[in-house]
C-alpha cells in the first residue's frame, strides 16, 4: 500500500509539471502570435520574429532555351520593431535613417493612407482592402473615430510620437508613416517591415553605416532584363492594386506581392509565382542574431518557355525600325511618299500549331529601364506603349483580296476561268456619280487588260474585285472573312482588340441617317478590303495561316510549355488547338495559291521576292485611311508555297505601299531558314541524353 501511495504521488507530481510546462507554453505561443515579437524569460532579452521569405520568380525563356527575364538577386532594409524601440532616441534613429534614403533616392515603402504633403488627404483608394482592414483595425485599437480627418490624424499622430517641431513636414510625415508600419507588425501577425527593398551595394553600405539599432539585411531577387526586345509582349511586375488583391488572395498571395501588371508577365502569372517561404530569427536587444531557420522553406515559381525565337524578334524590330526610319528620310518614288510613316507592327506564326514566333510594334521602349524612363516615354511621339500588333486596328487593303477570292470560287459564284476586262474606271455606279478606278489608272492612266482571279492577284487588280465583289455578294464576303477570323478574337493571351468586318450592320452602327444605309459602293469597297474594315496585325496573320492550312485555323499562342523550377520536370505543354475549320474547294484554293505566288514571283512583291530560291505566296497591300497623309501599307506571306510552315504579316503606318515592307518579311524568311535560325523543339535545359 506504502508502495502504491508513493507511485501515485510521483505520478500527480510528474502530471502537475506537464500541466504547468503546458500552460506556460500555451501563453508563450500566444504571445509570440498576438505580438509579433517575444522576449523570452530569460536574463538575455532576446526577441523572436517571424518573416517572410519571397520565393524567386520563375524565369521566361524563347523557345530555344533562351532566357529572357530572370531574377538577380537583392538586398532589402528590415527593421526590429523592439530593437528599434529599445535604443535610446528611436525617432532620430528613424529621421537619420529616412532622410540617408531620400538622399540616396530609395523609395521608402509606404502604406499608411495619407498623401505626402499638404494639404493632407486619405489615399485608401490606392491600397486594397486587407491594407484598408488593417488601417481601420489601427483606428479601432486606439479608440479614434474612424472618420476623423486625414490632418487630424497626421496631428494626433505627431504628438503620439513626440515628434519635434524643428523637423520639417516632410521628416515628420515620413517618420509617421514608418511608426504606422512598425505599430502594424507589433500588433498583427504581418511580417517584418521592409524599408526599403532592391538596394545596390554602395547604398547599402551607408545605410549601415549609420548603425542605426533594429536595422537589418535581408536578400531575395527582382527582375533582370537579358534581352532589348520585345517590351510590348514581355511586360513587368509591380504592386498589386486593390482589384488585384481581390482575385489574388484567393491564391494564399500576400497583399504587398508583386504580380506581373502587363504582357505575358501578368498572363502568366499564377504559373510564375512561387510560393513564399517563413524564416524564424531570434535575435537580441542590442540586434544580434541568435537563432535563424527556416519555418517553411520557399518554394520557387515555374518556368515559362515561350513560342517566340527572340532572334527572329530581333530581326523583326530591327527591320521595322530601318524601313520606317527610312522612309521618314527618303520615302518612296519621285512624290516621296511615305515620308510620314508612323509606327508599324510585324506577326510571325508558326502555320501548323498557331505559335507566335515574334511580334514586333515600333516604337518601341526600353523595357529595364520602364519604371526611370516612364515619364518620358509616355511623352514620345507616336506612342511607344501602344502594342499595334494586338490592339491598333487598321484597313487591310489589298491583302483582303484572297478572301472575296475563296468567298465566290468556294460559293460557285464563279469558275475559275471566269474573266474581267480591266477598263480603268469601274462605270457600274456611274449614274449615282461614283466612279471607283483601279491604281493602275490612277498612277498611269493605263489598264491590266483582260484578267482571271489569278492575274488579278498577281497584280493585285482593283478593277477585277470591285466586279467579283459586286457578283458575290457582302453576305458571302463576309460569312468567309469571319471564317479566316477576322473580327474575331484569335485566343491570344494578352489583351486584343476584335476589330470589325464592313458590312451592313456594322455600317449602321457606325453611322447615323443616310450615312447608314450600305451602297453598292460600299460592297465593291469592301471587297478589296476597304470600307470599314479595321483589323489587327495578329488578326491579319491569323488569317494568312488559315490560308495556308487550307481553312484550318489555329489559336493563336504565346506559350509553348511550363516547366518546374529546376527545369526537371514538364509542368504542361500547349496543344495545338483548332478554333475554327471550313472546306476550302479545289478551284479557290489553287487560284490563290497560283496568284500568291505569282505576286512573289511576277507581280507586285517581285521586287523583293522575284529571285527568291523559296517558292513563296505573298500578297501585297495598300490601304487608304482618311485621316490625310500617305497611305498605309500592308504585306502578308506565307511560305514554303508546297509546305507551308511560317506566315509573316507586316504593316506600317503611312508606309505608302505595301510592296517595300516586303524587305521586312524577307530578313525574317533569311533567318528562318537559314541553319542558325532553325527552329529548337527542346530547350537544353530539358533535354536527355
Amino acid at each position: 500500500m506504502n508502495r502504491s501511495k508513493y507511485s501515485f504521488r510521483i505520478l500527480a507530481l510528474v502530471l502537475l509539471i506537464v500541466i504547468v510546462m503546458g500552460v506556460f507554453t500555451v501563453r508563450l505561443y500566444g504571445l509570440q502570435v498576438k505580438e509579433g515579437a517575444a522576449k523570452s524569460a530569460n536574463a538575455t532579452n532576446t526577441f523572436t520574429y517571424w518573416t517572410r521569405v519571397t520565393a524567386a520568380r520563375g524565369e521566361i525563356l524563347d523557345r530555344n532555351g533562351n532566357v529572357l527575364i530572370a531574377n538577380r538577386a537583392s538586398f532589402n532594409i528590415m527593421l526590429f520593431y523592439d530593437v528599434l524601440f529599445s535604443s535610446e532616441d528611436p525617432n532620430e534613429n528613424l529621421r537619420q535613417l529616412t532622410n540617408l534614403c531620400r538622399q540616396l533616392d530609395l523609395p521608402i515603402i509606404d502604406h499608411f493612407p495619407v498623401t505626402r504633403e499638404k494639404p493632407y488627404e486619405y489615399t485608401t483608394g490606392q491600397y486594397s482592402s486587407a491594407w484598408n482592414g488593417y488601417f481601420r483595425d489601427y483606428l479601432n485599437e486606439r479608440d479614434w473615430d474612424i472618420d476623423i480627418s486625414a490632418p487630424q490624424l497626421v496631428r494626433r499622430l505627431r504628438e503620439r510620437y513626440h515628434l519635434p517641431d524643428t523637423w520639417t513636414e516632410e521628416e515628420i510625415r515620413t517618420v509617421i508613416s514608418v511608426r504606422y508600419e512598425l505599430e502594424l507588425r507589433h500588433c498583427t501577425n504581418l511580417p517584418v517591415y521592409e524599408l526599403v527593398d532592391d538596394i545596390d551595394a554602395v547604398s547599402l553600405a551607408s545605410l549601415m553605416e549609420l548603425n542605426v539599432p533594429g536595422v537589418g539585411v535581408t536578400t531575395s531577387t527582382v527582375r533582370e532584363y537579358h534581352t532589348d526586345y520585345a517590351a510590348h509582349i514581355l511586360g513587368y511586375v509591380g504592386d498589386m492594386n486593390g482589384e488585384q488583391w481581390e482575385f489574388y488572395k484567393d491564391y494564399d498571395y500576400e497583399m504587398d506581392a508583386k504580380v506581373g501588371q502587363a504582357g505575358l508577365e501578368q498572363a502568366f502569372e499564377l504559373e510564375l509565382h512561387g510560393t513564399d517561404g517563413l524564416r524564424e530569427t531570434v535575435i537580441t536587444e542590442d540586434g544580434k542574431i541568435v537563432e535563424e531557420h527556416y519555418i517553411k522553406e520557399p518554394v520557387a515559381g515555374n518556368n515559362v518557355e515561350l513560342a517566340i525565337d527572340i532572334n527572329l524578334q530581333k530581326v523583326a524590330e530591327d527591320e521595322l525600325e530601318k524601313l520606317i526610319l527610312d522612309l521618314r528620310e527618303n520615302g518612296i518614288g519621285a512624290k516621296q511618299a511615305g515620308m510620314d510613316a508612323e509606327g508599324g507592327a510585324v506577326v510571325a506564326m508558326s502555320v501548323k500549331t498557331g505559335e507566335v514566333l515574334a511580334c514586333a510594334s515600333y516604337p518601341t521602349y526600353d523595357l529595364s529601364r520602364f519604371f526611370e524612363d516612364y515619364d518620358e516615354i509616355t511623352h514620345e511621339k507616336f506612342d511607344p506603349l501602344y502594342n499595334r500588333a494586338l490592339t491598333a486596328t487598321y484597313p487591310p487593303g489589298s491583302v483582303f483580296k484572297m478572301v472575296t477570292t475563296v468567298a465566290a470560287l468556294n460559293n460557285n459564284i464563279v469558275s475559275p476561268d471566269f474573266q474581267v476586262r480591266d477598263e480603268g474606271i469601274y462605270m457600274r455606279f456611274a449614274d449615282v456619280g461614283y466612279w471607283p478606278r483601279c491604281m493602275l489608272w490612277t498612277t498611269a492612266k493605263a489598264t491590266h487588260g483582260v484578267l482571271d482571279v489569278r492575274r488579278a492577284l498577281e497584280v493585285s487588280c482593283n478593277y477585277f474585285f470591285y466586279e467579283l465583289g459586286w457578283l458575290t455578294g457582302i453576305d458571302l464576303i463576309d460569312q468567309t472573312a469571319k471564317e479566316f477570323g477576322l473580327g474575331e478574337h484569335t485566343g491570344i493571351e494578352l489583351p486584343e482588340s476584335v476589330g470589325r468586318r464592313a458590312n451592313p450592320e456594322v455600317k449602321d452602327a457606325l453611322y447615323q441617317g443616310d450615312y447608314s444605309v450600305w451602297y453598292g459602293g460600299d460592297l465593291v469597297q469592301a471587297a478589296i478590303g476597304q470600307s470599314e474594315h479595321r483589323y489587327t496585325p495578329m488578326q491579319l496573320c491569323s488569317y494568312v495561316a488559315t490560308l495556308a492550312n487550307r481553312g484550318t485555323r489555329y489559336q493563336a499562342t504565346f506559350l509553348r510549355r511550363v516547366l518546374s523550377s529546376d527545369y526537371e520536370e514538364l509542368v504542361y505543354q500547349t496543344e495545338p488547338t483548332i478554333l475554327n475549320q471550313f472546306e476550302i474547294n479545289d478551284e479557290a484554293y489553287s487560284a490563290y495559291i497560283d496568284g500568291m505566288k505569282m505576286s512573289a514571283k511576277t507581280g507586285t512583291a517581285s521586287t523583293i521576292f522575284f529571285d527568291y530560291p523559296i517558292t513563296v505566296c505573298a500578297k501585297t497591300g495598300t490601304a487608304e485611311h482618311g485621316s490625310g497623309g500617305s497611305d498605309h501599307g500592308s504585306f502578308v506571306i506565307f511560305a514554303p508555297a508546297d509546305d507551308p510552315q511560317i506566315a509573316i504579316m507586316v504593316y506600317v503606318e503611312k508606309g505608302a505601299q505595301g510592296g517595300n515592307l516586303g524587305k521586312i518579311a524577307k530578313a525574317m524568311l533569311d533567318y528562318y531558314f537559314s541553319a542558325s535560325g532553325e527552329l529548337d523543339t527542346v530547350p537544353a535545359e530539358y533535354r536527355t541524353n
